[in-house]
């Protein structure tokens, strides 16, 4: 599995190795603020050779979970600061995955009570789940045109905000059934505006928010992750052959850091994203049926066919912090516990084994 071992140049920076650190969703942000436990667990990752972090809200009625981090204060700009000068002092490069949730959330979740928002009033038909129990997701308020505006705006700002939080970049959430991928997908989008109906007027959104981004913090900071055909989140897409050819021919002409592809069945799509798109792709490959999580020798093939540039793990990451160190020696690897992948205090998040210890 040497290919994971060379450098690879992504946007201005130069990475170590291929192996990426997926985002993953922990909840254990209170109040929507990262705290030093946090910066253990990210720090403790280090040798990858880029950390995307967890999805962070763009603002607050972008968020769609409880005790998920935010980067629209300030406060919360100095806590994840915190978190990057952990990172970097390890010798680490991370980017910062910026989300709104659209449809995907609560009233609960806000001190104003207000509805989520998608871009027609179609519910997930997914719940929320808190301490008192699961709600309803709730039909969502269909976004006007001064709401497609105003979150353009919000993106651009938490870009903005992640740059002088210390992150290297940031990468544009546009997968498993989050607000722009809601737009993408024709399942969710019946809008018959400029933002509804063809697979050009679907893209939009997601160009417009990727453009407003690269302007305000540099293209070359700027990623953006995709999941063609995922159904997370009751998502349904009925052509995402055609939706994301389009999108990443749409993108090319951007000098973005990387498209980060989350595979979804199949590596049909995969492939012919790769055919449309000249830049780096980040590939968080699906593992065969008998092999879950993804292995490292899933993403070695992918790297040997050159469908991926980098390969982005998730659960192994979770639970071997020293995972450069344990590809390189051919295992062993700790297995993640599911228990506690969400919430709680340092275990299952600082507490997994190096080699070392």
């Amino acid at each position: 599995m040497t290919d994971y071992f060379r450098p690879l140049t992504v946007g201005k920076l130069e990475l170590p190795n291929r192996l990426v650190m997926a985002p993953m969703t922990r909840s254990r942000a209170p109040g929507g603020l990262v705290t030093a436990l946090t910066a253990e667990y990210y720090a403790q990752r280090a040798s990858a050779g880029l950390i995307i972090s967890e999805a962070t809200q763009i603002s607050e009625l972008g968020q769609g979970y409880v005790h998920t981090p935010g980067l629209h204060s300030a406060e919360q700009v100095a806590a994840w600061r915190a978190v990057t000068d952990a990172v970097r002092a390890a010798g680490g490069r991370m980017f910062a995955q910026l989300v709104h949730c659209g449809r995907i959330g609560h009233p609960v979740l806000r001190a104003d009570g207000a509805p989520p928002v998608g871009p027609s009033p179609i519910a997930s038909g997914g719940q929320l789940y808190i301490a008192g129990g699961p709600l309803d997701h709730p039909t969502p308020r269909g976004m006007t045109q001064a709401d497609i505006d105003a979150t353009i705006a919000d993106f651009a700002l938490a870009a903005r905000n992640a740059v002088d939080a210390g992150f290297d970049g940031v990468e544009l959430h546009a997968a498993n059934g989050f607000l722009l991928h809601q737009f993408l997908a024709d399942g969710s989008n019946e809008r018959t505006d400029f933002y509804g109906g063809s697979v050009r007027n679907r893209i939009r959104f997601a160009v417009e928010v990727v453009r407003a981004v690269g302007d305000a913090v540099g293209p070359e900071r700027v990623g953006i992750r995709i999941s063609p055909g995922a159904t997370f989140n009751g998502m349904t897409e009925s052509d995402p052959l055609d939706v994301y050819a389009a999108l990443a021919r749409a993108l090319a002409p951007m000098p973005l850091a990387y498209l980060h592809v989350f595979e979804f069945g199949d590596r049909e799509v995969t492939r012919l994203v790769r055919a449309a798109w000249p830049g780096v792709l980040l590939l968080c490959p699906h593992p065969a049926p008998d092999a879950f999580p993804a292995t490292p020798e899933t993403g070695a093939a992918a790297l040997a066919e050159g469908v991926a540039d980098a390969v982005v793990l998730a659960e192994l990451w979770l639970a071997n912090p020293d995972l450069v160190a344990r590809v390189r020696a051919g295992g062993p690897y700790s297995a993640a516990d599911q228990a506690t992948f969400y919430g709680g205090d340092h275990r299952g998040y600082t507490d997994y084994p190096t080699l070392e210890n």
